[in-house]
């Protein structure tokens, strides 16, 4: 699922992106974020997502907290 997601330096200054497009990871969070659902998403900002394309953001973003290593200062 993750091959959808890329990181190029010529497009949006290395953010990720879903592959194929100018669509950054980020843009795609924030409409889930606000409860948009899949299909709204797709219907009314961008058409040429699929499901799995959302799906791969999502667990973009599931990868990179799990890797985070969080130190609480005390």
């Amino acid at each position: 699922m993750l091959n959808r997601i890329e990181i190029n330096p010529n497009i949006h200054f290395n953010k990720p992106c879903i592959k194929g497009t100018r669509i950054p990871v980020h843009n795609i969070l924030e409409l889930v974020r606000d409860n948009i659902s899949f299909s709204e998403i797709i219907n009314n900002y961008y058409p040429d997502l699929t499901i799995d394309d959302i799906q791969a953001c999502i667990q973009y973003a599931i990868n990179i907290i799990e890797i985070e290593d969080i130190q609480v200062a005390v």
